[in-house]
């Protein structure tokens, strides 16, 4: 999608002008991952209209391969608007009754709404280590579901899949009581799974990374992702049990929140592509969405691996001591800064 960021805080109704981005949680992953090296294409589909033209562009200059995006000259490419706050779980107020986050969605008849199992090439998606899908795509239209199922059916040589459950209200009212049955079954079908503790709570009613693991049994991985505490990963080992692991977030000056989760799926299936320990994947996932964390947009500029592997050989107490600001993925590194306690 494009998405269009306010100029300015405040109601929707209230913003005189916009901000033009690109969005999407695919390509976000496949622009973070294609940015550290790795090499990343991305399968979707856009209108043959100016933003479709924008977004080929601005995802090819991060690296990521288009040439599998198809063009729809009869639909026109999706657009959003959003506030700084979108965490759309359907806890949109905060305590104090104020809104959290105004996402308005144009997506309907959208060019990737039209995506049909038939219209995918095999070759293209299943020549890969890892495919990447999420459950905004589900949501989308029957067609776009039919695909979420055909990615996830188990079937011998496929390569790992990865699922990032990004349970939107918004985009399910039509399909509002099927919604978590739907994304039940695709999370179950996929071997690496991510979920908010929140999301989970919003969309089973499931409350903690136990319960969560409890209700998605079959992943090879299960990542909970905590908020600002952390994040907890189960992961099957080959006598059938459990490893839990669990490692602190980091200390961050957020600018806008939108984006971060996917950055955190980057840079945890970048060092599971690097065939790192469990722990060491949870912090570069940590450290990816501080990076998205600290910028307006959905997508920052990811640390130089050098920096990242550093930061994440810190001890505890180092760690814990980290504090980042906006800019601390620039060479010099001047906002990573470690606060020592009087």
């Amino acid at each position: 999608m494009v998405t269009f960021l306010p100029a300015r805080p405040g109601r929707l109704a209230d913003v005189p002008s916009f901000d033009r981005g690109i969005g999407g949680a695919e390509s976000n992953v496949a622009c973070a991952l294609a940015a550290i090296g790795h090499t990343a294409r991305w399968i979707s589909r856009v209108g043959t209209d100016g933003f479709g033209d924008h977004l080929l562009e601005a995802i090819a200059a991060h690296g990521v391969d288009v040439t599998h995006v198809q063009r729809d000259p009869k639909r026109p490419t999706g657009i959003y608007f959003r506030t700084a706050g979108e965490r759309a779980t359907g806890a949109e107020s905060g305590e104090d009754g104020q809104d959290l986050a105004e996402v308005v969605y144009y997506r309907a008849g959208s060019a990737a709404s039209a995506m049909t199992p038939a219209l995918l090439d095999e070759q293209a998606l299943w020549d890969a280590r890892v495919v990447h899908v999420t459950g905004i795509t589900a949501a989308l239209s029957d067609g776009c579901l039919d695909v979420l199922k055909t990615i996830t059916e188990r079937r011998p040589g496929r390569p790992l899949v990865s699922f990032d459950l990004n349970y939107r209200v918004g985009l399910w009212q039509d399909r509002a009581e099927q919604a978590p049955g739907i994304l039940l079954g695709l999370a179950r079908g996929c071997d690496l799974v991510f979920v908010g503790e929140d999301e989970a709570a919003a969309a089973w009613d499931v409350h903690g990374p136990a319960a969560v693991r409890a209700a998605l049994p079959e992943p090879g991985v299960l990542v909970v992702k905590q908020g600002g505490e952390g994040a907890t990963v189960y992961e099957r080992q080959p006598d059938g049990t459990d490893t839990m692991t669990f490692a602190p977030a980091l200390k961050v000056e957020v600018a806008a929140p939108v984006g971060a989760g996917d950055a955190f799926a980057a840079g945890f299936l970048s060092a599971t592509l690097r065939g790192l320990p469990v722990f060491d994947r949870i912090r570069h996932g940590h450290l990816m969405a501080a990076a998205s964390l600290t910028v307006p947009g959905d997508l920052g500029t990811p640390p130089a691996r050098e920096l990242t592997d550093h930061l994440v050989a810190l001890d505890a107490a180092a760690w814990e001591t980290l504090r980042l600001g906006p800019g601390w993925t620039d060479d010099g590194a001047v906002n990573v800064r470690v606060e020592v306690p009087s």
